[in-house]
């Protein structure tokens, strides 16, 4: 009835005590004897045997809505495997039963021997009830030992079971000793994050989060069957959310493990092999967990508002600048300024409209009749003299944009159509495989799988880490708006061309936008494929991060080669082949670059061969023939302009850059065959990057040393990358997880939130990444736009001031400087340039310039050694050559 009291603990135990004697035949050691009575805190010791055993029953009372908690610990001196001691917990609703010694298994089959062994026992759920409750716990002792086995007995009453927020709590686990804590949460508590920290690394620990639900799985061979767990050395943390428990509680397991290797220590060398150990004291770890709130739904919407409005603010100041330039525009053309001003930025690439008057030239955009691409040559009128005009010491512009503009256009938008294919046949199966990766971590609970900051990782929806994912909002954003602005530019210069603006036509840096078009969607997919990496970021899928980035640094490579070599530049098709075999070898280095030295050394090889051959390449404009000749030929070279007679390069400068270059990948490739880093992925990322600064800034010199400027425009968008950069890099470098180690070790490097208690560093790198990114697309697009208005011819390799002012359409040896400045050599130069050039037996022209009129050398100048080089001791051979035959010249 409910008005009637309880009965006492001391006269229920009576009556089952009572009833137990009575069925069982007396008190005694032996089977289906009555229990003993037991008392908690008291330790209690014995022996059984086979035909002996002992049965002890502790009683408590449990107060409405307390949850109480028993510990058991038990002790036997005896280290005989084969005959064991038993231990059976009996409750109300569950059994938990072990052996002592307790045997744990580590690598190998290796087995350790425990023989104090303490275990927590299920707590019993508080009841509904107003009044209190009696329970009661058997506890039985027995062996199939033919002799005695000593035991030691203690129960224990657990005070400090229930876990408080905001609280920190220490303890001691070991091996055999695990423990555990019950957590509820409070009322306007969400979430929570499980901070787990301990002052030695090992032994290595596992901390699980659970369910009330017994049993609970606390021993290192069973704590992975249910729950959410990771492995721990120094620190752990794991973020639980209300709506994952019904019942609004959860248990928080600490297992210590046998060995360390899980968390990346090493087997000790005094337990190897397979023999029997025991390891009590040595395998004791300290604790301090501590639970504190995570953040609120309001936070999630502000970082969102704070990403979103980061970004558009850059769209504001895009129209911003737009609507300035237009005005400035319209001031011009009302004041009746035809000509736009120099040192105007011209950043929309309109210009003013020329007076028909003037001739325009032939060839216009706006002819439906574009041929379409093919592998043929579309300049037939000059296949005769391309390789003359090629390989001239100082090369114009318009030496090498002497392509109908139609064609190579059509040309260049090849990439942003290829880039487009290629980003949907890529992301689609990283995304498919992302999401794999987070459902497995998700329904097995195993948090070692993916190498979150667990300080910082706020969960939402199946996502565990959100705002790893959200920073990344940057990279689409502003990639987007790099293609508005390419647009704007596209159809303003359409627009130009159209109108047949004279400046459009005949002045500044041929504008071709495919490149462009392929670097913004590039930075948008590294946005995406940044976001998938980082729903699981790992050893294996870290590829999936680096891809566009290699793709960003060649196009932008490619973009600037493409300024002042559009003739010659490389096609989408021959490019995109070469991204394929980076991310192949990428891919390789993941596999096997970890320590087979077979691979690195047949990657560096390979990067070495490929350095050389891309040099030759670029040294001589894509006339140098790869076939099997070409040794025979280097050697010819080396042996004539090297050992016969030491001569100045003909192209000093693209010698002195190609020099560099060479060096910079040499050294890249002997850091990577000594020391093998294991981040195989960066390690060639890091080679892009310096190969494309190192050609910008060759780039912006050469352009500074041929009285070139740097308008207001660019030059801001210079300062603005070199500091977005510079604190860019800054936030890189903070390591908050390192896949290069254990997760176990990689979460020592976990750091709290810095932004908005949302976002950590790797977030702000994210957010500053994209800006930088952003405004080095804006240099590329801006850096030449001085010579939009300017009619100084336009070097390609600018290394001297100009000597002439001629329209870039006026190019022959008469505005060009004289190479070596000798009396002889000017007279050679002066008497080559009235017959024109001639090809040697190589394919390789021997002097420079052109004229309309193209004749051959004689064969006496045709027969000469392999001249490549023009070089004074090559022109000491055409003088001798020119004496013998002065009348026929001349």
């Amino acid at each position: 009835m409910a008005g009637r009291a309880a009965p006492a603990p001391g006269a229920l135990l009576c009556a089952l005590l009572w009833a137990a004697a009575a069925a069982g035949g007396g008190p005694g050691g032996g089977p289906g004897g009555s229990p003993a009575p037991g008392a908690f805190g008291r330790v209690y010791r014995g022996a059984v045997n086979i035909s002996a055993e002992r049965v002890y029953a502790f009683a408590y009372r449990s107060e409405p809505g307390q949850v109480d908690a028993v510990r058991v610990y038990v002790n036997s001196s005896s280290e005989n495997l084969r005959y064991p001691v038993l231990f059976v917990v009996r409750q109300q609703k569950g059994v938990l039963s072990w052996q002592v010694p307790l045997i744990f298994r580590g690598l190998y089959q290796r087995t350790y021997n425990y023989q104090e062994v303490s275990r927590t026992l299920c707590p019993s759920e508080p009841t509904p009830e107003t009044r209190p409750s009696d329970q009661i716990i058997f506890v039985d002792v027995a062996s199939m030992a033919p002799f005695n086995i000593a035991y030691e007995l203690l129960v224990t009453r657990l005070e400090s079971f229930q876990l408080e927020t905001n609280k920190a709590f220490n303890f001691t686990a070991s091996p055999s000793q695990p423990q555990y804590f019950l957590y509820k949460f409070p009322q306007d508590v969400d979430s929570v994050i499980i901070n787990v920290v301990s002052d030695a690394a090992y032994p290595c620990s596992v901390v699980s989060v659970q369910d009330i639900v017994c049993p609970v799985y606390d021993l290192d061979h069973n704590v992975e069957f249910d729950g959410v767990y990771q492995s721990m050395t120094k620190q752990a943390a794991i973020t639980v959310q209300r709506k994952d428990f019904p019942g609004e509680q959860f248990f928080v397991v600490f297992v210590i493990k046998p060995e360390d290797y899980a968390c990346g220590g090493s087997v000790p060398s005094s337990i190897h092999g397979n023999a029997n150990r025991t390891w009590n004291l040595q395998r004791t770890k300290n604790l301090q967990v501590t639970i504190v709130p995570s953040i609120k739904k309001s936070v999630y919407v502000q970082a969102m508002f704070f990403s979103f409005l980061s970004f558009l603010s850059f769209y504001v100041g895009s129209v911003v600048v737009a609507f300035v330039h237009y005005i400035r525009v319209q001031r011009k053309a009302s004041s009746g300024r035809l000509t736009p001003d120099p040192d105007e930025s011209s950043s929309s690439g309109g210009h003013q409209l020329s007076s028909p008057e003037r001739r325009p030239p032939a060839g216009s955009d706006t002819d439906s009749s574009v041929e379409e691409e093919s592998d043929f040559d579309t300049m037939p009128e000059i296949e005769s003299d391309k390789n003359i005009i090629r390989t001239k010491v100082f090369l114009y512009l318009s030496d090498l944009s002497r392509k109908d503009r139609r064609i190579v256009s059509k040309k260049y938008k090849i990439y942003f159509w290829n880039i487009i294919t290629i980003a949907v046949f890529y992301a689609l199966p990283v995304i498919q495989l992302v999401i794999t990766y987070q459902t497995v971590v998700n329904v097995t609970g195993n948090q070692d799988i993916c190498y979150y900051n667990f300080l910082c990782a706020h969960p939402l929806g199946v996502l565990s880490a959100f705002n790893n994912i959200l920073s990344n909002v940057g990279h689409m954003m502003l990639g987007f708006l790099f293609l508005l602005i390419v647009l704007r530019r596209d159809i303003l210069h359409r627009r130009a061309m159209e109108m047949k603006d004279i400046y459009t036509l005949d002045y500044g840096i041929p504008k071709h936008f495919g490149l462009f078009y392929a670097m913004g969607i590039a930075l948008m997919m590294e946005g995406v494929l940044s976001a998938c990496y980082h729903v699981c970021p790992n050893y294996s899928n870290f590829q999936f991060d680096t891809s566009f980035m290699y793709m960003i640094a060649g196009l932008c490579m490619l973009k600037l080669y493409q300024t002042r070599h559009p003739d010659i530049n490389a096609s989408a098709y021959s490019a995109y082949a070469s991204f394929a075999v980076v991310i192949c070898l990428a891919v390789l280095g993941v596999v096997f670059g970890k320590n087979d030295m077979w691979f690195w050394v047949v990657f560096s090889m390979i990067h070495v061969l490929a350095s050389l051959a891309l040099s030759t390449q670029i040294y001589y404009m894509g006339r140098f023939k790869m076939d099997l000749g070409i040794f025979r030929r280097a050697v010819m070279v080396l042996y004539t302009d090297c050992i016969q007679q030491c001569s100045r390069p003909m192209y000093m400068d693209r010698m002195v850059l190609l020099i560099v270059g060479n060096l910079v990948n040499w050294s890249f490739a002997i850091f990577g065959l000594v020391y093998r880093p294991r981040d195989f992925a960066s390690y060639i990322l890091g080679i892009f990057i310096c190969n494309l600064l190192l050609y910008l800034a060759f780039y912006i010199i050469m352009k500074l040393r041929s009285s070139e400027k740097l308008l207001p425009i660019p030059m801001f968008c210079i300062v603005a990358t070199a500091v977005v950069w510079a604190a860019a890099l800054y936030f890189f470098f903070q390591t908050l997880s390192s896949w290069e180690e254990t997760p176990a070790e990689s979460r020592e490097k976990n750091r709290p939130c810095i932004l908005l208690g949302f976002f950590d560093d790797h977030d702000v790198w994210h957010f500053l990444s994209a800006a930088a990114l952003f405004f080095s697309f804006l240099v590329l697009l801006t850096l030449d736009d001085d010579l939009d208005t300017s009619s100084a011819p336009i070097y390609l390799d600018p290394f001297v001031k100009h000597l002439s002012i001629a329209p870039p359409s006026l190019v022959s040896s008469a505005n060009l400087p004289v190479v070596c400045p000798t009396p002889e050599s000017r007279s050679v130069i002066n008497t080559l340039d009235r017959i024109g050039p001639g090809i040697g037996p190589s394919g390789i022209p021997l002097v420079t310039g052109h004229q309309p009129e193209v004749t051959a050398f004689p064969t006496a100048l045709g027969a000469l050694p392999f001249g490549q080089f023009f070089t004074q001791h090559t022109v000491n051979l055409l003088m001798a050559q020119l004496d013998s035959q002065s009348k026929w010249m001349l």
